[in-house]
Order: structure tokens, then C-alpha cells, then sequence
């Protein structure tokens, strides 16, 4: 098993909820996010079994990234994770909405839900954010 992977579980198991912030890529979740999920469901105990966790979207298209939640709470189902069915947090045209810098330039969108959907919680919030960007190399 791979030492990264082992390091993810352990930072899962430790956290009091998971929240994936994530784009849609082909109608689905990134390549590399199923993989990340597929390496974490061989490991026993299952880090994500009855840990709370909800699904964030923001996406260029029209649909916000809606699919790629579908896909996401599918395989979470199989990882036993205890996925939350609300607040759905989807920011369709997302372009126009948040900057590249993840700064909220749409009025319309309520703050907190913008900070959300870029990602930027405080470090010190004990969220998991960025799986797949924790380290790229181990």
C-alpha cells in the first residue's frame, strides 16, 4: 500500500467531517479523485465508514457540476461514508461568479457559499480539502 494513501486514511479518520470540492470533468469526478477513492476503499478499517461528509461543485457549465455529484455520492455509497443530501452546494457559470484567484465577484451568491465552493476554509477548520492535492509524489 502505498505510504500516501495510508497518510490519507489516517488525516480521514482524524477529522471530524470530510468535504470534497471538486469540478466535473466528462460528465463525472476527476480520474485522479476515483483513484485516490479506489486506493482508500482497500484498507481496513474503512476510513470513510459513518464519517460525515458533504459534496461541493462549481463548474463552467450550465448544471454546476451536478453530475459529477451524482457520481461522487455513488461511489462514496460503496465507501460507506454517511453523505450529507443538504445544503447541495452547486455554482453553475462558475467563471463569471468566482475569480481565478477563488475570490467571489457575483453579489448574488451568498459569501459563505462561495468560500465554500473555492476551497478556501480556514487552515486551522479540520476540514480534509484537497485529498488528491496533498502531495502528488510518495
Amino acid at each position: 500500500m502505498p505510504t500516501i494513501v495510508l497518510e490519507w486514511a489516517d488525516i480521514i479518520r482524524s477529522s471530524d467531517a470530510v468535504v470534497f470540492v471538486t469540478p466535473e470533468y466528462n460528465y463525472s469526478i476527476p480520474g485522479v479523485l476515483k483513484n485516490a477513492l479506489d486506493w482508500l476503499s482497500r484498507l481496513s478499517p474503512a476510513p470513510f465508514s459513518g464519517k460525515p461528509v458533504a459534496i461541493q461543485t462549481a463548474s463552467v457549465g450550465m448544471l454546476g457540476g451536478s453530475r459529477a455529484q451524482y457520481h461522487l455520492r455513488q461511489a462514496l455509497l460503496y465507501l460507506d461514508a454517511f453523505v450529507l443530501s443538504k445544503p447541495e452546494i452547486i455554482i453553475a457559470d462558475a467563471t463569471s461568479k468566482i475569480s481565478a484567484q477563488g475570490e467571489l465577484i457575483d453579489e448574488t451568491i451568498d459569501r459563505g457559499t462561495a468560500r465554500r465552493a473555492s476551497g478556501s476554509y480556514p487552515e486551522d477548520s479540520g476540514v480534509l480539502i484537497d485529498l488528491c492535492r496533498a502531495r502528488t509524489s510518495g
